[in-house]
């Protein structure tokens, strides 16, 4: 009897069964990934399909004319054109310009709020709250609540703080008409709105570090400076890359805060025109389509070589090379 059930479970199963359990595994992985799949081909593949096909056309909105194929003109005139290219690319450097701040700025500021709320204090969960309130409010409302605080006269909160601290001495500045600061106003109301969300990411990748190592290296004496290098920042490494690849995309999108700030008419739009205000201005603003098309195509081309250089640059342990 022993003989026979050994037998009976040694046997491997019929081939047809194999190639049975085989297609169903198969068949299940596209399944499953098919609702993904197509929300990212009607969002995402499907329009910039569209995009790339608009771009060799001269094609205006509500118009009687029939859209005229044109080639390679758009594209030409980007780089070309003297009265197209200067703005092109003063509106891509100042989508640099933000990244480069915004980026190392935002990501420290995430980490060190993360390592704050991460404590097991009373009350920490208060603390977590507030910090992550911004991201809650809607960015209409906190577009209205940083125009008060930028205010070119002397009600400007910002402005009244500075003449508080300095006893009248320094007089109200235009901190959104000026060239040379009204840039930083964005930088600095984009990271306050949006640092929680990388927090909150960072936050999960601090509690995924195991607490035995920071006994280990304590029963080492390592201080806290020596544990943060040598345990929590190897710990949350590949978090840390994600989240400097998320902001890094979130840069370069950047529209919303220049356009709602631009409503108030005091902005310095030269200044703070980035790529993505300038694609929604050529397309509906000034009607051409075929313009916004070609330079969205360029721009989602540019960000697309510098999110794969950063992410050769900085690889995540375990990961498919």
């Amino acid at each position: 009897m022993t003989l026979l059930i050994r037998s009976q479970a040694g046997r491997t199963a019929p081939p047809t069964q194999r190639r049975r359990r085989l297609s169903s595994h198969s068949i299940m992985g596209p399944v499953m990934a098919a609702p993904a799949l197509i929300l990212l081909a009607v969002f995402l593949a499907i329009p910039f399909l569209g995009a790339i096909a608009m771009s060799f056309y001269r094609l205006q909105l509500n118009s009687t004319r029939a859209p005229r194929f044109i080639g390679l003109e758009q594209y030409s005139r980007l780089f070309a054109d003297p009265d197209i290219s200067a703005a092109f690319l003063h509106s891509l450097g100042n989508n640099f310009t933000f990244a480069a701040v915004v980026v190392p700025v935002q990501t420290a500021l995430a980490l060190g709020l993360a390592l704050l709320v991460n404590g097991k204090l009373r009350g920490m969960a208060v603390f977590r709250t507030m910090f992550f309130m911004p991201l809650v409010f809607p960015l209409a409302l906190v577009a209205v609540v940083w125009r008060l605080i930028f205010a070119r006269d002397d009600h400007g909160l910002l402005n009244s703080a500075i003449s508080l601290f300095t006893g009248g001495s320094v007089g109200p500045h235009d901190w959104l008409g000026s060239s040379a600061t009204a840039l930083g106003a964005i930088i600095v109301m984009s990271i306050w709105q949006s640092v929680s969300f990388q927090m909150i990411i960072l936050l999960g990748g601090l509690q995924a570090v195991p607490h035995d190592l920071y006994e280990a290296a304590s029963l080492d004496r390592a201080g806290r400076w020596s544990q943060f290098l040598h345990v929590t920042v190897p710990g949350i490494r590949n978090t840390l890359i994600f989240v400097a690849l998320l902001t890094t995309v979130f840069s370069f999108r950047l529209f919303d805060q220049v356009y709602l700030l631009g409503q108030s008419g005091s902005v310095d739009i030269e200044s703070t025109q980035t790529m993505m205000y300038q694609v929604i201005t050529t397309g509906y603003d000034q009607n051409n389509i075929g313009q916004g098309a070609a330079m969205a195509v360029v721009f989602l081309v540019i960000v697309t070589i510098v999110a794969v250089i950063q992410r050769r640059l900085v690889r995540q342990e375990g990961s498919i090379r």
